[in-house]
């Protein structure tokens, strides 16, 4: 992708961030180094479908496993056929937001807060999100010297990723439910909320800036091989330990122009997640490897294990818990209740599923009409 259109579209996010609910829903809080462009490691192959060409972005990170092996395996471009796939990285929610309701790309795989954001910045036209991708992968890990039980988190300094994204907001829903109190925006309180960013957050614990961090992975795992000690993981907070982390999108004109091209993706999906819960060591050794690729840095051992056991992959967007983080953030007073019909179509993923032999999933109500 060209420089200029980079730094445009960087400048851009980082104004849509400066609105109170952009900065509440603003990042998926986990991402890469930079935003970079490539190709699919696999060629077209065949007759192009409706699109010459479909547009991809994600992040480099092991809750975007879906896309890292996806591409390393060729497995999307395999269904996509003649159909070439480009890719695009990001750095964070906004920019990915911005680059697909631009125009830059036309499917992206990204969290449940900026997910919600696209949708509710474009009054319900710029996004949809069509299949599911990962759940889990978030941890409340401390220094256990200062904090021995749950108890021990009241008047502690405890990091999230950035005001109001995705664990900031279940961290302050979870506080609210010990019955202690904080000020969401400033993060004073019963406990202090330290919003880090992940890449330094290792860096703050070390030097005793924080006494712990409520993370998703791989962050919770550095934090631990640093010899910090996991407390709670989110997934036991939630109904059937399962929440969403990853979700697909797809920009609604590409969605109505190109259904074939959207159904072949979903299709490359679905054989992606099968592919990965079916050979769990050679799928985590493949991310690994595409996210060596990406980022010139594989993830050791002490990291990539327990951060890899802690995501579960999955098809199923789960609705049910993108309205419920919806509404810890209006419980919060980080955000005015938002219209969240039709942000889902899940036709699309439930033909291939049904196709596949496989359990359609459900959009809670929240599909479009």
């Amino acid at each position: 992708m060209p420089a200029s259109r980079t730094a445009t579209r960087r400048r851009l996010a980082a104004v849509a961030a400066l609105p109170l609910l952009a900065a509440v829903l603003s990042a998926c809080g986990y991402g890469s180094a930079a935003d970079s462009s490539e190709e699919s490691t696999a060629a077209p192959t065949g007759k192009a479908l409706s699109a010459d060409t479909v547009r991809l972005g994600y992040f480099p990170n092991l809750t975007h496993a879906t896309a890292l092996v996806g591409t390393e395996k060729g497995l999307f471009q395999k269904e996509l056929g003649g159909t070439k796939l480009s890719t695009t990285t990001f750095n964070a929610g906004p920019s990915e937001i911005e680059a697909l309701n631009a125009g830059s790309i036309d499917i992206g795989f990204i969290g449940p807060s900026p997910a919600i954001n696209g949708y509710t910045q474009t009054a319900g036209k710029g996004l949809r999100i069509i299949g599911g991708s990962a759940s889990g992968g978030v941890k409340l890990v401390v220094n256990p010297a200062k904090i021995k039980t749950l108890a021990d988190v009241k008047g502690k300094k405890i990091a999230t990723p950035q005001l109001g994204n995705t664990q900031d907001v279940a961290f302050l829903n979870w506080i609210s439910e010990q019955g202690w109190k904080v000020d969401a925006e400033s993060g004073k309180g019963d406990v202090s909320v330290v919003r880090t960013d992940n890449k330094i957050t290792p860096d703050a614990y070390k030097s005793g800036d924080i006494d712990g961090a409520w993370v998703p992975e791989p962050t919770a795992s550095k934090l631990v091989a640093e010899g910090a000690k996991e407390l709670l993981d989110e997934s036991t907070l939630w109904p059937d330990q399962q929440f969403v982390i990853t979700n697909i999108i797809v920009r609604q004109a590409f969605l109505k122009e190109h259904p074939d091209v959207v159904e072949a993706f979903l299709r490359g999906s679905v054989k992606t997640n099968e592919w990965i819960n079916a050979n769990d060591a050679q799928a985590k050794a493949s991310a690994n490897e595409a996210l060596k690729k990406l980022s010139g840095k594989a993830l050791p051992a002490e990291v990539l294990d327990p951060a890899w056991k802690s995501i579960k992959i999955t098809d199923d967007p789960l609705a049910a818990t993108l309205r419920s983080e919806a509404d810890h953030a209006v419980k919060a007073g980080l955000l005015k209740k938002p219209d969240l019909n039709g942000i889902y179509d899940v036709t699309p993923l439930n033909k291939v599923l049904k196709a596949e032999g496989k359990t359609e999933v459900a959009d809670a109500g929240l599909g479009a009409k």
